[in-house]
């Protein structure tokens, strides 16, 4: 047994202060409020459940940077893409792996502890498949399991380069499978997510330009009861080209094609009328927001108010993986309300109410819901997955019950992130992951070569 005392803590039913958590077996066995540290207790600072990210293509981290230089008068996130295809054709098994380990490090340093991840490299660098067509899930298996991350995995499926079934263009074709060998795909990654504890599986189709009517029809009914994670909407072309191609818009036409429910994440989902909005917050779907990635690749602006006014679910994911911190995407979350509406406090829920609460919470149930885990909390029987902030940071100074969540999102000036507990192991002590040196050595060394491929 396990024995943490936390100054204060974030209970279900709100803060505590001096509070001793318990755990046993990767539970938390029990919770203590208004009491004093004892001499087996490990202490720390403010205790949060770990947040999920529900949309990480983790091999993107590799490139971050490299791609803010303006090669062409109207620069977008398709002249983007271009630059992350020629990254992508050099990378092996072992870059994939390398970097992806790096991604899951940085993610608990930031806040999250468990992570979705939207894989779509699935083939070698010539398109041909490995001999095992699981070679890369396993890559990103073993990536987190070295971190300690928790995962979810979202195998991609993706066939055509545009809508109606385009062929795929050559610097897709690490991504491309059939609905055949997709299937073969399926049925492998059971077993190897096996051996990770409380690992999840759903499916992702990647989006409307990747994958035809029929296809589509066939990934909902191979899911099951599995989450299943789609980009929708992300880029104002798309939304032409959808209509071009079917006379509706993507989430029109998914909502019209497709029995939406609470198993479904729209990422990014920027790009709804207020119809669209309206009808997708009654299914019960999340949108899955990465607002760090949206706001670098020009996506546009979610319409958060109207989402929220119709109920909507929300999660937060880190996609390209640029910045990977739980609080810099709920902060770029409100702050681009905030320029887009020129108000203030725009997703606070109501007269009074916390927006960094408000945010906070959303995202937690939000993520747990559409990646298969329970939603965390800090409260017996859950997971023990446990973020602590360091107390001495500058902006709890002066933070209260009502305000320590804003504290953080808002007026920190660097991470307070200092501990980080998954199934109660001590992965981060004092910022600091503790396979961090390996982990780093093998990423410097990759990204480093990719650089001079």
């Amino acid at each position: 047994m396990t024995s943490l005392f936390f100054t204060h803590a974030l209970l279900p039913d709100g803060w505590a202060e001096r509070v001793r958590i318990t755990v046993l077996n990767g539970l938390i066995n029990a919770v203590e409020t208004n009491v004093q540290p004892g001499s087996a207790d490990q202490c720390a600072g403010v205790a949060l459940p770990g947040m999920p990210n529900v949309h990480s293509h983790a091999f993107q981290r590799g490139m971050a940077g490299l791609s803010e230089r303006r090669l062409r008068e109207e620069d977008s996130f398709w002249s983007w893409r271009e630059i992350m295809y020629r990254f992508l054709d050099r990378m092996t098994p072992d870059d994939v792996e390398a970097i992806a380990a790096q991604a899951y490090v940085e993610m608990l340093c930031g806040g999250f502890t468990r992570v979705g991840e939207f894989h779509y490299v699935h083939q070698s660098p010539d398109g041909t498949p490995y001999a095992d067509p699981a070679e890369l899930s396993v890559r990103i298996a073993s990536a987190a399991y070295r971190a300690g991350i928790r995962l979810t995995l979202l195998p991609c499926f993706y066939a055509h380069a545009d809508f109606g079934a385009a062929p795929p263009e050559p610097g897709q074709r690490r991504f491309v499978n059939t609905l055949d060998s997709y299937a073969a795909l399926l049925g492998r990654l059971p077993r190897l997510l096996a051996a990770l504890d409380g690992a999840t599986l759903g499916l992702a189709p990647h989006s409307l330009r990747a994958v035809s009517a029929d296809e589509l029809a066939a990934l909902v009914a191979l899911a099951g009861d599995r989450p299943i994670h789609i980009h929708a909407a992300e880029q104002q072309r798309e939304v032409e080209a959808s209509l071009a191609w079917s006379g509706r818009r993507p989430i029109e036409w998914l909502l019209d094609h497709v029995p939406i429910d609470a198993r479904w994440c729209l990422i990014h989902a920027t790009h709804m009328t207020s119809d669209e909005t309206a009808r997708l917050a009654a299914t019960g779907a999340t949108v899955g927001l990465c607002p760090l990635t949206e706001a670098s690749l020009g996506d546009g602006t979610f319409p958060a108010v109207a989402w929220q006014a119709a109920g909507g679910r929300i999660a937060i994911g880190t996609d390209s993986n640029i910045q990977i911190d739980v609080a810099a995407e709920l902060r770029q979350l409100e702050y681009g309300q905030r320029l887009f509406t020129r108000r203030r406090n725009v997703l606070a829920a109501g007269q009074g109410a916390s927006t960094g609460a408000t945010l906070f919470n959303a995202a937690l149930a939000g993520g747990a819901a559409v990646l298969a885990a329970p939603v965390p909390r800090l409260a017996p029987g859950a997971p023990a997955d446990i973020v602590s902030l360091d107390h001495d940071t500058a902006c709890f100074d002066a933070a209260n019950d009502a305000n320590r969540l804003d504290a953080w999102l808002f007026a920190a000036a660097r991470s307070p992130v200092c501990d980080v507990w998954v199934a109660g192991i001590h992965l981060v002590a004092d910022g600091r992951h503790r396979a961090a040196d390996p982990i780093r050595s093998a990423y410097r060394a990759c990204v480093r070569r990719l650089m001079l491929a």
